[in-house]
């Protein structure tokens, strides 16, 4: 299962009733976050989740309120007692981002660990994803490149689910039971010169949880297809129709034309965030965007889903 949490959806500045943009993804205890504008370390709390289980900070892009409120993050992380290290993954120059806002965070009693995607995108490399002592949490993460005023990456985590175990084939097979738990969990095992694969128990893989991140761009055909069949899109929808032309010069998006990538990438659910703050009413663009793909939802600080498996 996966926990999805909007914590912030406010764009460009705070607003008393609304934090900048942040979203936590919790999986195997661990969790994500999605960039970490102003505050997000105070969102969090609100939103009743553990900074110290912070294992992996994935950065879309370096405008300030996407990421200044990483200091203040990672100093709440120490705070609740985290020494496991921390990953930082972004665009091209977030060692330089990183090292430059950490000079008011010195001291952490982790190691940070970054990673920088190709411009391209691509897949996050497993030595930086979160550690789980069970494998069948193991997520898969793609950064895709967005159209913005500088280099943008959207995510998507995968979390993949294996097929059935099936006790009458292990039976049949001889393989000891002591080892079921471990080949369901995907490992393969030498026993007694013998040497056991998962394929030998479980059955086809089955369908897993895929959630889509994309803001501070324009609509673009690779947003569409990285996002493609994702159970949950989070977009920004930052101007309503009045605003489409600001939104094309700003290269932003309106919550239509998010709407218009939900409906083409035929996904299970939009949310809408990253709101403008001259939006007063996200629910005057979810009427607009409801016209278009009527699956969406508005966001708003606190937002949240446990997205469980389906058989």
């Amino acid at each position: 299962m996966l926990d999805v949490c909007l914590m912030g959806c406010g764009g460009s500045i705070p607003k008393p009733d609304r934090w900048l943009t942040s979203a936590l993804f919790r999986y195997g205890g661990e969790c994500v976050v999605i960039d970490c504008g102003e505050g997000t370390q105070l969102a969090m709390k609100e939103a009743g989740f553990v900074a110290g289980k912070v294992a992996l900070i994935l950065l879309t892009h370096f405008h300030a309120d996407h990421v200044s409120g990483l200091p203040g993050l990672l100093l709440s992380i120490a705070n609740e007692g985290r020494v496991d290290p921390v990953v930082i993954a972004g665009p091209k120059g977030t060692s330089r981002i990183v090292s430059s806002l950490c000079v008011i965070a010195q001291g952490l009693p982790f190691q940070i660990y970054i990673y920088e995607f190709p411009n391209g995108g691509g897949e996050l490399p497993k030595e930086y994803l979160p550690v789980n002592t069970n494998s069948s949490c193991s997520a898969r993460i793609t950064a895709y490149p967005g159209r913005h005023s500088m280099p943008c990456l959207g995510y998507r985590i995968s979390l993949p689910r294996g097929g059935k175990f099936d006790p009458a084939r292990a039976k049949a097979q001889n393989i000891p039971v002591k080892l079921w738990s471990r080949l369901q969990k995907g490992e393969t095992v030498d026993e007694d010169g013998v040497t056991y694969t998962p394929d030998m128990v479980l059955g086809a893989p089955r369908r897993g949880i895929d959630v889509s991140y994309v803001t501070d761009t324009r609509p673009t055909d690779v947003i569409v297809e990285a996002v493609r069949g994702s159970d949950l899109l989070i977009c920004e929808g930052m101007f309503g129709n009045d605003k489409a032309e600001r939104a094309r010069v700003s290269r932003h998006m309106t919550a239509a034309e998010a709407a218009n990538i939900a409906a083409e990438a035929e996904v299970g659910t939009l949310w809408l965030t990253h709101y403008s703050p001259s939006m007063p009413d996200p629910k005057e663009a979810e009427a607009e965007a409801k016209l278009i793909f009527p699956e969406t939802e508005a966001g708003y600080d606190g937002k949240h889903i446990l997205m469980q498996f389906e058989d």
